[in-house]
């Protein structure tokens, strides 16, 4: 699609606010102005003896301040207008983009930093925003041209080509000018956005800078990236002004121009003093309108550049995804957490996956022909050493990284897209990892869910987490840091897992979360999690104490199931079960 392409269907969009927006401006910029300078005239003409209109001086300045007043409150209402269209088309933006970020399957997660996305979501975002208002600038300025421009005709046409002469240089000097605003626009965002990755990275590698006793270096790094964006920010920057300076200019060239010509036309008597306030008048705004056009057509370049970047956010999405009509909320309230409540349908009986392969693109590792089946009310234990596709495993059954082959079925039904089946009520998931965000305790294990629906109380019993929430500072309410840094590791893996029981899903799937527990809390969190005789779940660990519950253990090694059964028949019979038992799980990053 082409850049225009999207700001028309952003305007369709916002047909109606960006239509009344535009009337008020008008309104402003056109009635109100063209009142202003033909009062102006008159006021002029008058004092000259000269007026073609009876009204006295005072009359005609009563005339000026009615017009102010009422531009006061047009002013108003261009504001409101004004940021109500800029916030919310940057809120669609922003919203359709995002919408397909957290769509996108592991493998193919956001294909730049953090911190870049940041920049896109914030920078292209409002660049995209901010050029569709300056249409209604532009079109006021036309409009107001027009009609100065007839009137001017009808009093000297010569004054007037005088007037208009500095617009077509500003359309000569943009277009000369088109591809190095692009190149400079594209380099100072990419240049924007390494700084805010940077700075991201930092912030979330503080401690493996200081162990590793890095931070010079680090700093050193730092400054050179923002050195980089210094320089690409200075040259863009100085583009963009080095044109505004050009237009605005364009005013004083063409007020002399005028002066020369009109002086000439007035030892005439072919232009009385009021016609020239009235040029003078409108060659401000005549290079209000060069300003416009050269800012509309520098624009467009780097609107075309914005768009491009938040199109790289969204790889896979069609075109048409970014400006697809979608509801921002901004001013009114937000709709309410849609609550699934857990039909009889939800009820799992087995969960089978045949032949699941996965091999991950960068390092050629993953899993092949993994076969497996749960039963309702059973604890099955996925372990084996690091980096033997545990993980991959579990994310491939869970649909965050797309089967390459193979198939899975829920109560015999082929599952065709596990990343929206596997969810709650039917599916719980806790990472490896947990995500922990800076809000309330009890916000990040509902996580939007209402609190009077759910059995809050014992997804906290659960995750043996009740003692820990009567020491800390305001109990469930407490907020706990970016990323929970106020909990102690421990806390934030029962955190993630009261998470998980809060949803009351049919299988409970758990990423190594007992690994960073001590040895009583975790004995507790097992027999807990089977309070229920129903609960049927999945485990990835190499810990006794969940090997030991396990009703049924898988071993993979190198992608693949080495061998399968119970702990005593496997501690028998298996070498690498006996590895593992012994605690040599590998020193190889997990997949």
């Amino acid at each position: 699609m082409k850049t225009w392409r999207y700001l028309w269907a952003l305007f369709r969009i916002n047909k109606w606010t960006l239509t009344l927006d535009l009337v008020v401006t008008v309104f402003g910029l056109v009635v109100l102005n063209h009142i202003v300078g033909l009062t102006q005239r008159e006021i002029f003409d008058n004092l000259a003896g000269e007026s073609l209109v009876s009204l006295s001086v005072w009359a005609l300045c009563a005339v000026l301040v009615a017009v102010a007043v009422t531009s006061v409150v047009t002013f108003v209402g261009v504001v409101v207008f004004h940021f109500m269209n800029e916030f919310t088309i940057g809120a669609l933006l922003r919203r359709n983009a995002f919408e397909h970020v957290t769509g996108l399957p592991g493998d193919r997660s956001l294909p730049q930093s953090a911190g870049e996305a940041v920049s896109r979501f914030r920078g292209d975002a409002d660049t995209v925003a901010g050029y569709m208002l300056r249409f209604k600038f532009a079109a006021s300025n036309v409009l107001f041209t027009a009609v100065a421009l007839y009137i001017m005709v009808q009093i000297s046409p010569l004054v007037t080509f005088a007037v208009f002469l500095p617009l077509l240089a500003v359309i000569v000097i943009v277009n000369l000018a088109s591809r190095r605003i692009e190149q400079y626009r594209k380099a100072s965002r990419e240049a924007e956005g390494n700084v805010t990755g940077f700075i991201g990275e930092m912030f979330g590698s503080v401690e493996a800078i200081k162990v590793a006793d890095a931070e010079t270096r680090v700093i050193g790094r730092f400054n050179a990236i923002n050195d980089s964006r210094r320089q690409a920010s200075l040259r863009d920057a100085l583009l963009t002004h080095t044109l505004g300076v050009l237009f605005s200019n364009a005013q004083n060239l063409g007020t002399g121009l005028v002066l020369i010509v009109a002086a000439q036309s007035m030892s005439q008597g072919n232009l009385t003093v009021g016609d020239l306030s009235l040029f003078v008048f409108y060659l401000g705004y005549s290079s209000w309108l060069s300003q416009e056009i050269g800012a509309i057509l520098t624009g467009y370049k780097q609107v075309g550049v914005s768009i491009d970047r938040l199109l790289k956010m969204m790889p896979g999405a069609p075109p048409e995804k970014l400006v697809e009509p979608s509801p921002s909320y901004l001013y009114r309230d937000l709709p309410a957490v849609p609550f699934v409540e857990k039909t009889a349908a939800d009820r799992l009986e087995t969960v089978e996956a045949t032949r699941l392969t996965y091999v991950h693109p960068e390092s050629g590792r993953g899993i092949s022909d993994v076969d497996l089946k749960l039963e309702r009310g059973s604890l099955t234990v996925v372990t084996g050493r690091i980096g033997s596709g545990k993980t991959t495993l579990v994310r491939v059954l869970l649909g965050s990284l797309p089967r390459q082959a193979g198939e899975i079925l829920w109560n015999g039904t082929v599952v065709a897209e596990p990343d929206k089946f596997m969810v709650p009520p039917r599916c719980a998931y806790t990472s490896q990892v947990p995500r922990l965000f800076s809000e309330q305790l009890r916000s990040n294990v509902l996580m939007g869910l209402p609190e009077e629906r759910v059995d809050l109380p014992h997804a906290v019993h659960a995750a043996v987490l009740e003692r820990d929430i009567e020491q800390l500072e305001e109990g469930l309410d407490t907020v706990v840091g970016p990323r929970g840094v106020k909990l102690s590791g421990g806390q934030q893996l029962r955190s993630a897992a009261a998470r998980m029981f809060v949803r009351d899903a049919e299988l409970l799937i758990l990423d190594d979360l007992s690994s960073g527990l001590d040895v009583e809390t975790e004995k507790t969190l097992w027999e807990r999690l089977f309070e229920r005789p129903d609960s049927t779940a999945l485990v990835v660990s190499h810990r006794r104490a969940a090997l030991r519950r396990a009703d049924h253990i898988i071993v993979l090694k190198d992608g693949r199931v080495d061998t399968e059964g119970r702990l005593d028949d496997l501690l028998q019979t298996s070498d690498e079960m006996q590895r593992l038992w012994r605690g040599d799980v590998g020193e190889k990053p997990e997949i």
